[in-house]
């Protein structure tokens, strides 16, 4: 297979039952190119904003300000679940008799902020080596270290009284917005715990990572090949922009500094295509990532 010359990002709308991989492997068929990855992994069950690099972009994405995240979702307060979503098994059903909207809202402030979150123990955080997921399935107990995370918005969009097998739940729609590393399901779970019942999520939809929202995305579940962002918009959308002359082309090509006054790091450009990502080093400026043809 002939890999093509163009390089770009993808916006992906990843539909639910699909794996962030199955992803990346239906855009590698759809575009004939073997050079694809992903940024920011996806649940199974999740939909929604999936950040797609492709051929050169690949290297592109670590590079990227995709540090605030968006979602919407439903936690059904009541019943508390192995994974802390719908794929797990119940772990617990004390219901959520009494739990209205109001006591969700008046929940919610102690999520929001800098707080220290316990991951769910069935994530890809590696324990000795091992996939905590791996030790959870295999029948192990796992207790995950709390990690510092911060929540910019945990906002209850609307709360619906329901029943499953007779037991009274609530299923709430909420939005939250968070840094990279935020489980949006220990949300769900330590919500739960907080209002003296239990939680997990039965829906989530990310909207946007960093600059790349929903109003980008791409239905990949189709037999036509998607259009690319390419590498100078999408770095765009999270540098500022310096334009430059051949000469400091050349230098770029060969990784060298620049004579070049920066106020952080910078995408540079030459004849509208990404050459580099350049950070500010004292009086100069150095490489962070270089995709000038010939680097």
């Amino acid at each position: 297979m002939n890999e093509p010359a163009a390089s770009g990002v993808l916006v992906v709308d990843k539909p639910a039952g699909w794996t962030s991989h199955q992803a990346v492997g239906r855009v590698r068929r759809l575009l004939g190119t073997r050079k694809v990855g992903h940024a920011g992994t996806l649940d199974p069950m999740a939909t929604g904003v999936l950040l797609v690099g492709v051929n050169r972009a690949t290297r592109l994405l670590g590079h990227l300000m995709l540090t605030q995240k968006e979602y919407t979702a439903t936690i059904r307060l009541g019943i508390g679940t192995l994974t802390d979503d719908a794929d797990g098994e119940p772990t617990a059903t004390p219901g959520a008799a009494g739990i209205d909207a109001d006591r969700v809202r008046a929940a919610l402030p102690a999520f929001t902020g800098d707080i220290d979150q316990v991951p769910t123990a069935v994530s890809a955080i590696k324990v000795d080596g091992k996939r905590s997921y791996a030790r959870v399935r295999a029948g192990e107990s796992v207790e995950l270290a709390p990690r510092r995370v911060q929540v910019a918005e945990f906002a209850l969009l609307g709360a619906r009284p329901a029943e499953v097998d007779g037991l009274a739940v609530v299923d709430c729609d909420v939005r939250v917005r968070c840094s990279s590393g935020t489980y949006i399901r220990a949300l769900a779970r330590d919500l739960g715990a907080a209002l003296g019942s239990a939680g997990h999520l039965t829906a989530l939809r990310r909207t946007r990572v960093g600059p790349f929202g929903l109003d980008r995305a791409v239905d990949i579940d189709t037999d036509a090949a998607p259009e690319l962002i390419n590498m100078a918009e999408a770095a765009a959308g999270c540098f500022p922009t310096v334009p430059v002359d051949a000469d400091a082309a050349a230098d770029i090509s060969h990784g060298r500094r620049l004579a070049l006054e920066l106020n952080g790091p910078a995408a540079l450009l030459h004849g509208g295509e990404l050459l580099a990502i350049y950070r500010p080093d004292g009086a100069s400026a150095r490489p962070v990532a270089v995709f000038a043809a010939g680097s």
